[in-house]
């Protein structure tokens, strides 16, 4: 068996061990806010909430939110490529549904923090002003 070294291992390799550390701790925090931007959209939330219900298609989900199929579809694939959802297709259609429980309790313990913080965060004006 062969390993072969990436670009970044080969510039770890060069660094000291505390620098390490600093990087992979940058890393791991970039990674773990670029999940949480995977549901950083009021419609992808929606989207997931009702998939928690049940599976549903692209057409169900158009016509729940008032969506064009185009966003509701950018929006999907964005959930799936995250892994929060994945697709089956069934004929022509393909049915979405949400496959790890985890993205249930995620969702769970957003709620229950949100019932002693909403009016905290939806009052906060830097995540707005920001964009994220």
């Amino acid at each position: 068996m062969t390993y072969e070294t990436t670009e970044t291992e080969h510039r770890l390799v060069e660094l000291e061990p505390s620098e390490i550390t600093e990087k992979l701790t940058n890393t791991t925090s970039e990674l773990y806010a670029k999940f949480f931007r995977g549901l950083g959209d009021p419609t992808r939330v929606r989207i997931v909430r009702l998939l928690l219900e049940r599976p549903r298609t692209v057409g169900e989900l158009v016509d729940i939110l008032g969506s064009p199929q185009g966003r509701v579809s950018s929006h999907l694939a964005c959930l799936r490529w995250c892994g929060f959802v994945e697709g089956v297709r069934e004929g022509r259609n393909v049915t979405y549904q949400v496959t790890d429980e985890r993205v249930r309790a995620l969702l769970e313990t957003a709620h229950l923090l949100l019932e002693e913080n909403a009016q905290r965060v939806a009052s906060c004006f830097i995540i707005d002003a920001r964009d994220c």
